[in-house]
């Protein structure tokens, strides 16, 4: 079939790995956040406002992750677009993400992507507003998928799941994922911060497997300074 068939996309994935590369706790979110949430998945909030925001506190990089979705993205990106033309500078930088569903160790847990060419036909089957089910829901299709896409995969809020972090990242490792979101805010905090406990537990595996480091506050409310 052309989806597994489809030679992988040369992207500059290399300059949002420098970015991860240099992820702080104190990135997110006023510098960095790659974990957003708009009205067309489950989010609050328009993606013009999204991009208001993101403006307005002088963000450097983020990304729309609506689930199984980059509709919201495309707004945010014709709105970027129509700022710049009117002559607005020091714009953010937005990057294609998404997040999936998949199937790891039996558990599910979500699966972001970035920089991917949204077009490219192995994540089809991911970007129509629906989780997958069958081989397309194993987490390994996924990561494959994204990587076929020329994108980047990472394990979302490890230590929300049913099963413990370690174990999960350990597995998503061994199958090719590139990283994985270290700072998060489990306890939905205002302002936001990522959970220090779960963070010191988390952040040696992601080194010791060379992982990369993620932030964002997986916004759904009308701030995108946190979670709800």
């Amino acid at each position: 079939m052309v989806i597994t068939t489809s030679p992988p996309v040369k992207r500059a994935t290399s300059v949002l790995r420098e970015i991860f590369a240099q992820v702080e706790g104190n990135s997110c979110p006023y510098t960095l956040n790659f974990h957003l949430h708009s009205c067309f998945s489950d989010g609050q909030m328009h993606p013009r406002d999204i991009v208001e925001q993101a403006v307005n506190l002088k963000i450097r990089h983020f990304a729309i992750t609506d689930h199984h979705t980059i509709e919201g993205y495309e707004v945010a990106r014709q709105e970027l677009i129509y700022r710049k033309r009117s002559g607005e500078t020091n714009l953010p930088q937005l990057w294609t993400g998404v997040e999936i569903n998949a199937s790891l160790l039996f558990t599910e847990v979500h699966i972001l992507g970035y920089d991917f060419d949204p077009r490219h036909p192995a994540l089809l089957p991911y970007l129509q507003s629906k989780a997958t089910a069958g081989i397309d829901y194993q987490a390994v299709k996924v990561i494959n998928a994204i990587h076929q896409a020329g994108g980047i995969a990472v394990l979302a809020h490890p230590a929300r799941y049913r099963r413990p972090a370690r174990e999960l990242i350990v597995e998503a490792a061994k199958l090719g994922i590139d990283g994985v979101e270290t700072y998060y805010s489990y306890e939905n905090c205002d302002p936001w911060q990522p959970t220090k406990k779960v963070t010191a537990e988390i952040k040696p595996i992601v080194e010791d497997l060379g992982l990369l480091h993620t932030c964002g506050t997986d916004s759904h409310g009308l701030k995108i300074t946190r979670r709800i």
